[in-house]
């Protein structure tokens, strides 16, 4: 009677092991990765915007553009 106990302790720890803590374990890790990913493009992204703010260019070419000249027409609706 205890062999099939033991028998049944090991078979339910078995399946728990590899069914459920280590394909939860596998997630999580590849989420890790995938978000340490998306954080470095995240920042590499942030540098490359910074490098072009700080491009001597740069501070020219966003200058403000004067207002379009010549009369405002209101829109009306046509029914």
């Amino acid at each position: 009677m205890k062999i099939i106990l033991y028998a049944l302790l090991i078979w339910f720890l078995y399946n728990l092991v590899f069914r459920f803590i280590i394909p939860i374990y596998r997630a999580s890790r590849q989420m890790k990765r995938q978000f340490n990913q998306v954080r470095e493009r995240m920042e590499e992204e942030q540098r490359r915007q910074q490098e072009a703010s700080s491009a001597p260019g740069f501070q020219e070419s966003q200058r403000p553009k004067a207002p379009p000249a010549g009369d405002y027409i209101d829109f009306e609706e046509v029914k």
